[in-house]
């Protein structure tokens, strides 16, 4: 065990892990923030927008939420403020965040740069993540009822293992199987649901002491921690599941070694006759 922890380490810090966590906290803080900004305010049935989503996201109490609801204002003043340029930046930052994560799982899978025509893969995955979050965070509990926070939290693991089963296939543009992934896509969401109860305990709480000692900027110095905090987890999560994948790989080679070689088939019938 010592000896796997030890390669995790040394892997993370080839990749170098931790930067590209906070590259993609600031990529995501610059590119998911406006855009769910924007589908809150386009989106009626939304209620308090993109506050909301996040606080659902992040699972903070009702303080917190407030905060956070301070912190972004009313939803519906966003189509009005939007420009053009704006929109233009939001997608460039957009195709970069797409590409960003590329990167880091083309490293965790040591991997060379994918060709320039597979950008719109960027394109697919953001569609697709904005969708996700978007019915992730408008899925809340409703009641304080244990069966339903179970099936509710098991489906939450479900579609989140589903989405980044899949965001490892299209972003790595198929290079490596659907089965050598699926252990990294279950170290993520677990690693995302661990992350949520942490937040829960920790986040929170901060979300409230920093408001009071450092006005919004306290609330933005939590956000940018907790994206931080995803980032690990979803290149941390893929390199667990490939280190998993070399050792389940490892061990069946080893068994078929320890078989030996296949006895030779016994001869036909008569074969050595004449």
């Amino acid at each position: 065990m010592a000896s796997y922890t030890v390669l995790a380490w040394n892997r993370g810090r080839q990749m170098e892990l931790m930067h590209r966590a906070t590259s993609f906290a600031a990529l995501g803080f610059l590119t998911l923030v406006p855009l769910l900004i924007l589908v809150a305010a386009a989106d009626p049935a939304s209620g308090q927008g993109f506050a909301r989503w996040l606080g659902q996201g992040l699972g903070v109490s009702a303080s917190s939420q407030q905060q956070i609801q301070e912190l972004f204002g009313r939803p519906g003043q966003a189509l009005q403020r939007t420009t053009a340029f704006g929109l233009a930046a939001l997608a460039a930052f957009g195709l970069t965040f797409g590409a960003a994560v590329q990167t880091g799982y083309e490293r965790v899978w040591e991997l060379p740069t994918a060709r320039w025509h597979t950008m719109w893969r960027h394109v697919v995955w953001l569609a697709v993540l904005v969708v996700f979050l978007v019915v992730f965070v408008n899925t809340p509990v409703t009641s304080d009822s244990l069966i339903e926070l179970t099936l509710v939290t098991i489906g939450d693991l479900i579609g989140t293992f589903l989405f980044f089963w899949w965001s490892q296939h299209v972003l790595l543009a198929g290079r490596v199987r659907w089965r050598a992934l699926m252990p990294g896509a279950v170290a993520i969401a677990l690693g995302l649901l661990g992350l949520r109860v942490f937040s829960r305990v920790v986040f929170s709480p901060l979300i409230a002491s920093n408001a009071v000692t450092y006005g919004p900027f306290g609330t933005v110095l939590v956000l940018q921690s907790w994206l931080v905090g995803v980032g690990f987890v979803v290149y941390g999560g893929a390199l667990v599941g490939r280190l998993f994948h070399e050792h389940r790989t490892h061990l069946r080679l080893n068994r078929v070694l320890a078989a030996g070689p296949a006895p030779a088939p016994d001869p036909a019938p008569g074969a050595e006759d004449g």
